[in-house]
């Protein structure tokens, strides 16, 4: 992955396209989370229920607090214990914040992700982005650029090629507010 890469990825985003780009475990697909239309469009190109909202991935905390109520002390520390890295937590989510990113739910799942190449293009793009499996709803999501070509090449707008983290599987979920694990890593 080269630099210009990384700032072509984030323009293509910035403008409201859908940018592939590799995760913790599997390819992710990303979009503007203020932008309904690109929100749209991703549903659409994966066949997803909008019911299922998405998952927000960020460089660090401050990139997600527009889309998410404060913490406690208690809950900041619970969280900080696995950030950044592959736990995905459902946090209460601000009331203007749109319902296709949470899926109508008062919760929102985020992560402060620990691909460095994720991270960057968070940095790059200025913000927290949408990061959903780059896959067509149903189908094992795609853990290299070849793969995501193959699969989504003519209904994305751009392919962030670099390697997948170790995980063998998407990330943990878990409910902040319980500590509850509602989506196992393994």
């Amino acid at each position: 992955m080269s630099w210009w890469q990384l700032k072509c990825a984030a323009s293509v985003l910035q403008r409201g396209g859908i940018a592939a780009y590799p995760t913790e475990a599997v390819y992710g697909l990303g979009c503007d989370p203020d932008n309904s239309l690109a929100l749209e469009r991703l549903l659409a190109v994966k066949g997803r229920d909008a019911a299922k909202g998405f998952i927000l991935i960020a460089s660090s905390l401050v990139q997600l607090e527009p889309y998410i109520e404060p913490f406690d002390e208690t809950l900041s520390e619970r969280v900080a214990a696995t950030w950044p890295g592959p736990v995905t937590w459902l946090v209460p989510v601000r009331g203007d914040v749109s319902p296709l990113l949470s899926g109508g739910r008062d919760t929102l799942a985020v992560r402060v992700t620990a691909h460095p190449l994720a991270a960057a293009l968070c940095d790059a793009y200025g913000g927290a982005l949408v990061s959903t499996s780059a896959n067509l709803s149903g189908v094992p999501p795609a853990r290299s650029a070849l793969a995501v070509q193959r699969m989504l090449g003519g209904r994305i707008d751009f392919i962030l090629h670099g390697d997948v983290g170790t995980l063998r599987r998407p990330t943990e979920i878990r409910d902040v507010r319980s500590g509850a694990i509602v989506r196992p890593a393994s």
